[in-house]
């Protein structure tokens, strides 16, 4: 089947399946953050952990959901083929570099536990501005609409 005139190639749904179960492991992570606390840590957090979980501003929990829901929902508006994926993926990814901008520069987390804790929330970044290129590339090929 040709791609064009509104009709996505196949990598198009490939990608958004891959997209959505990566955006849902994510809202499942937010959901343990917030239903279960420190306990989503794992077994045995640290003491620094515990204190750092603790010392998290109020609004952080609410940056937190909009990176994570506001993905999702980027993800299912690429699947339902909507043009407002573009615009829920740059608040999402927004939403994301703030929540990890502040934790890197408002606390003492790499200097406690290495800058590796970087690497796992530079990667989701960097997810982010892969799936706000990928909706503004469909939508200009008039995939989504």
């Amino acid at each position: 089947m040709a791609a064009g005139l509104g009709r996505p190639a196949r990598w198009f749904w490939i990608v958004t399946v891959v997209l959505l179960l990566w955006q849902a492991i994510g809202v499942y992570s937010f959901y343990e953050h917030v239903a279960h606390g420190p306990a989503a840590m794992g077994a045995v957090p640290s003491d620094y952990d515990r204190s750092l979980y603790a010392s998290l501003p109020g609004w952080y929990v609410w940056i937190y959901g909009i990176a994570t829901w506001g993905a999702l929902a980027s993800g299912v508006a690429l699947a339902l083929r909507r043009r407002y994926a573009v615009p829920l993926a740059g608040i999402s990814l927004a939403a994301t570099i703030l929540m990890f901008g502040w934790m890197f520069a408002a606390t003492d987390l790499i200097a406690v536990k290495g800058v590796w804790t970087t690497y796992f929330p530079a990667l989701i970044i960097i997810v982010g501005i892969v799936t706000l290129w990928f909706a503004r590339r469909v939508q200009a090929r008039g995939w989504i609409v």
